[in-house]
């Protein structure tokens, strides 16, 4: 569990780490700095700083163009996680209701072809699907279906303004993940049934504009229905979120006493903090409930291995959500040291796709992406905790 204490805390000068000199320094991650700008690169690195009367910030640093967009992929399903948690916190206070993390969830149809998915949950106990096994699905092993889950309790509306009223305002969560719908159809949800409440189905949504961010067409072709169509794709109705927002919501989750400059989720009850906080730390390989086998530790903590050759695996935990799709690989991580309670916060983004062409699952992940979070996260480790042998 995190420890949220002041020993955990290092007093550290204000001014940012030139994190373009560092990670230019290791030949590992410098082909990909010198491309910065064809890779689409942001790196923000947010170190705790203590202040003479206990108030902590952060010393922030960062690299790239914070107005460029992004596709944030799964990296926004803790938006959803926290939305979903103060959703039922809410309906509990209107209604007199008890509904939480151990409420059996069901989703009805709505749509053409749908059926009444209770989902399968075969390797939950009892085989019935709850508010928490969806959750730690959607956290620890980044179902799609987890979260369209989320996204049918709560609403575009919802999610959104959750986002919004913490004082996220980039966040635009347009769409489902991995299930193609119309604009008007991820407008409307349907209906729930979450223990003995039945939220009904609605048209839940809202104004979104993605315009606060550039360049939002990418590439030079893309796949429709296996032909290619020249040209860049359009992201203008695509989820967005700016780095730093999702970099401070992970904040605002983890480490809420840190001063971020937003509202944050004070409503967000002890519990629940707490158990999304333990999700987001846990390898797959550790889940007793639901149980998943064979997935290794570093294949959902992108910069893991690069980190365990600073600080010893037994003392590590990093508490995160990644991200992938369409070229681009997001890592949005805190970073614990448990031997001494030091800890960081590094959100990174790139894009990789070599041949120009969006949705022909050709972008090169294994080759740039996945050698290079390695390396980042080696390197801003060493550089903020010291010590480590290289290997």
């Amino acid at each position: 569990m995190l420890l949220v204490t002041a020993m955990m805390l290092c007093v550290a000068p204000q001014e940012p780490r030139d994190l373009e000199a560092l990670l230019r320094s290791d030949e590992r991650c410098a082909a990909i700095v010198e491309r910065a700008r064809d890779h689409r690169l942001q790196v923000l690195l947010a170190e705790p700083v203590v202040h003479d009367d206990g108030r902590v910030t952060l010393r922030r640093s960062h690299l790239g163009d914070a107005e460029r967009y992004w596709y944030p992929a799964s990296s926004i399903k803790l938006c959803g996680a926290v939305a979903v948690l103060i959703e039922l916190q809410a309906h509990n206070r209107e209604h007199g209701t008890a509904l939480g993390l151990d409420s059996p969830l069901v989703i009805e149809p709505r749509f053409d072809g749908d059926a009444r998915v209770a989902e399968d949950a075969s390797n939950v106990d009892g085989g019935l699907l709850t508010v928490r096994h969806a959750l730690r699905k959607m956290l620890i092993v980044s179902d799609n279906q987890a979260y369209n889950h989320c996204f049918e309790v709560c609403g575009q509306d919802g999610i959104n303004r959750a986002m919004w009223h913490a004082g996220l305002s980039s966040v635009r969560l347009w769409h489902r993940l991995s299930e193609s719908r119309t604009l008007d159809e991820n407008r409307v949800t349907r209906a729930v049934r979450i223990g003995d409440a039945r939220l009904a189905a609605r048209d839940a949504g809202v104004d979104l504009d993605n315009s606060h961010l550039l360049e939002r067409r990418i590439g030079d072709a893309y796949m429709n229905g296996g032909e290619r169509v020249d040209g860049a794709m359009s992201f203008d109705h695509k989820n967005a979120i700016t780095l730093q927002d999702l970099q401070d919501l992970l904040v605002e989750v983890v480490r809420p006493e840190i001063d971020s400059g937003k509202r944050g989720f004070p409503e967000l009850s002890v519990a629940n903090r707490a158990f999304l906080v333990n999700t987001l730390g846990s390898f797959p390989r550790e889940s007793q409930n639901p149980v998943y086998d064979g997935v290794a530790d570093h294949e959902l903590k992108s910069t893991l291995r690069g980190m365990r050759r600073v600080v010893p695996a037994a003392s590590l935990r990093i508490y995160n959500k990644t991200g992938r799709a369409y070229g681009f690989s997001i890592e949005n991580a805190y970073v614990e040291d448990e031997r001494t309670g030091r800890g960081f916060f590094l959100s990174v983004v790139l894009h990789t796709n070599p041949n120009g062409v969006l949705n022909d699952d050709d972008y090169s992940y294994d080759e740039l992406a996945v050698p290079f979070l390695d390396a980042v996260g080696e390197v801003v480790a060493r550089a903020v905790f010291g010590g480590g042998d290289r290997k």
